[in-house]
């Protein structure tokens, strides 16, 4: 085998981890399951005596905690992980353990049923499969240095995120199609019954999507154990002190690092503020809306399209004109999406009235939702480049670490400032606000990166 074909087959196998993990964003965090939690935990508070508004705030107000706290501990656990994978050599080991996670966590989601006092169980599995991706993920971006030359990591990164996001999207169609019932008539939405004789009364069908993400993500990550390999490093001990000494030396480094402390800085808020609109767009649907589960679906498989599209199309340009332009026009574009959603209703936008009996509001939801998929997705595979341009890949364990702590910091800020700003307001539209303060700093702050990070 050549040596041109063994690194095509490297990067086959990296990008397959894209498609192996992003059915956890694409159905269990934004389209299937957070919908469907929103719904049983809705039907709970009712029960309970609250009305139907009160009680949909109330069940963003839970699922933004859950997410907060799972976002805590990657914050926490992220920049350690990586110090000690970086002073050890060995980063596979680790997708290997946290893999386990995710396959644990979204497999249990099935005993997440209508009726029961199941809501901290599903919070808490849903959270350890959602701590399993982001530090697989960490362990994943740590390779990508090693996989071509810097000029071809913008291609690369947006190639490997279009190709996650057709991963996500033929998922998304499969449970749509095979197993997601609407709960009113208890089909699927090409009509059929959930196979595999799952009780469309349980939800069963809604359910199956923990063990199909987990199976999806068990066949899928085969070719990335198969074809990727750690550089070839020394293998060392696990030294705790040393792992440590060099997190403290690369967190005091910061101070004299302006480029690089601004990029953590504004990633902080944009990609969090990012990863808070993904968590609360089907909530949003189900609450605000009163969409089904099945057109939330829909609306998922437009926007995976879109994003599929515009990570391809970013990574061109990514290559041609540098991350930091892609990366602030397509805040700009959410900041306007974010505006939209908070100033609409089934009878206006921004007090312009509309026919709450038309489709107005769903349309202007969906054309939200394929600019959310389009902008997200070529907004993460170049600030993935942009991350690669300010590290080594003898330290890009480490560094990728901090970068999840850029932005899993704000992603405790983020729900929970939708938590609270819902709770105070008692509306779900008002909660979702303080993204567009998040993407505004995000991108102040992004004006004093320098475009070619620290490789110029």
């Amino acid at each position: 085998m050549s040596a041109t074909v063994s690194a095509r087959k490297r990067i086959w196998g990296w990008w397959f981890f894209d498609w192996a993990s992003q059915p956890y964003n694409t159905l269990l965090l934004t389209f299937i399951f957070g919908p469907y939690f929103a719904e049983i935990a809705r039907g709970q508070y009712m029960a309970q005596g609250l009305d139907a508004d009160a009680a949909g705030a109330a069940a963003q107000a839970y699922w933004g905690l859950g997410l907060a706290i799972s976002s805590v501990a990657i914050a926490i656990f992220a920049p350690i992980l990586g110090a000690i994978a970086d002073s050890t050599g060995r980063r596979m080991v680790w997708v290997w353990f946290f893999s386990a996670f995710y396959v644990a966590g979204s497999a249990a989601l099935w005993f997440v049923a209508p009726g029961g006092d199941t809501l901290f169980w599903a919070v808490a599995c849903f959270g350890l499969g959602f701590i399993g991706m982001e530090f697989a993920t960490i362990f994943t971006n740590a390779l990508m240095p090693s996989l071509s030359d810097h000029d071809d990591m913008g291609a690369i990164s947006g190639s490997g995120f279009a190709f996650g996001y057709l991963g996500g999207l033929l998922a998304l169609i499969l449970m749509l199609a095979l197993f997601a019932e609407n709960s009113a008539t208890g089909k699927t939405l090409i009509g059929l019954d959930p196979i595999l004789g799952l009780d469309p009364e349980a939800r069963e069908g809604t359910r199956a999507v923990g063990p199909f993400t987990a199976l999806w993500y068990a066949v899928f990550m085969i070719p990335f154990f198969l074809w990727v390999r750690e550089p070839r490093t020394e293998r060392r001990p696990l030294n705790l002190g040393l792992a440590f000494a060099s997190l403290r030396d690369l967190l005091a480094s910061l101070r004299w690092r302006g480029s690089l402390s601004a990029y953590l800085a504004s990633s902080l808020f944009y990609r969090d503020a990012l990863n808070a609109l993904y968590g609360f767009g089907g909530v949003y649907a189900s609450g605000v809306l009163n969409w089904e589960i099945t057109q939330i679906g829909v609306f998922g498989v437009v926007g995976a399209v879109t994003a599929m599209v515009a990570s391809w199309i970013g990574g061109k340009a990514d290559r041609r004109f540098g991350p930091k332009p892609v990366i602030a026009f397509c805040i700009v574009v959410l900041m306007l999406v974010c505006l939209v959603i908070v100033g609409m209703t089934r009878e206006s936008l921004w007090g312009l009235p509309l026919d709450p009996a038309s489709s107005a509001s769903d349309t202007i939801f969906f054309a939200c939702g394929a600019l959310i998929g389009a902008a997200g997705g070529a907004l993460q595979a170049a600030s993935r480049t942009m991350m690669v341009r300010h590290t080594t890949p003898d330290r890009a364990t480490e560094a990728f670490g901090l970068y999840a702590l850029s932005g899993k910091v704000a992603s405790f800020i983020s729900p929970a400032l939708i938590a609270l700003a819902t709770y105070l307001s008692g509306s779900q539209r008002i909660g979702i606000s303080p993204l567009i303060v998040m993407f505004l700093i995000g991108l102040v702050l992004l004006s004093f990166v320098r475009a070619k990070g620290e490789q110029a």
